[in-house]
């Protein structure tokens, strides 16, 4: 297995098995994502540096308009799409094996949280997985302390405030905010 081939399986949302040959794929590209993820967050790396070493972690070069400042955190770093004039502010994680998408002009905040897999419900299958993308449109701003759940999207101009937890889509140019989230204003 590859990234290419286990991208593609969780595109399609295929259930990842843990006693699999699949899950030996993510042990080795967690590993992968890790050593690249420790680079970002030991010392200072200047933003040119910075976006080197993010682009080895996601696998592309990325816009030379992103900026990061680190930590950051990603179990597995080949299934993000990062768009033009992306901010991602400090200690955000990224679960991204289902897919994250970051659209053009995207804010994130501290210490945000995107997660794209989710266990099993049954205790007798629980360490098996359910892959679901998570896409931002453009101009998205997430708060600090913000989760996103898998299967999310984000209409294009939306705002998640700080600590809300999104389990459903957003709707286009609102802000939500709780928990669980809820459209509290139209922009």
């Amino acid at each position: 297995m590859d990234y290419k081939e286990y991208n593609a399986m969780t595109a399609a949302g295929a259930p990842l098995d843990s006693n699999s040959e699949i899950q030996q794929f993510m042990n080795f590209a967690a590993d992968e994502a890790q050593k690249v993820t420790a680079k970002i967050n030991t010392g200072y790396h200047t933003q040119d540096e910075l976006r080197a070493l993010v682009s080895e972690l996601v696998g592309y070069e990325v816009d030379k308009s992103f900026r990061l400042f680190p930590p950051i955190y990603s179990d597995y770093g080949k299934n993000i799409k990062l768009g033009k004039n992306v901010f991602i502010n400090s200690g955000c994680c990224f679960q991204d094996q289902g897919g994250i998408e970051i659209g053009d002009g995207c804010l994130i905040g501290h210490q945000a949280v995107i997660a794209t897999l989710n266990h099993d419900l049954s205790p007798a299958t629980r360490a098996n997985m359910t892959p679901s993308k998570v896409t931002l449109g453009k101009n998205v701003w997430v708060g600090s302390h913000a989760t996103i759940l898998p299967g999310v999207t984000v209409g294009d101009g939306s705002i998640i405030a700080a600590g809300a937890v999104v389990n459903k889509d957003v709707p286009p140019a609102c802000v939500v905010a709780g928990v669980p989230a809820k459209v509290v204003k139209r922009l």
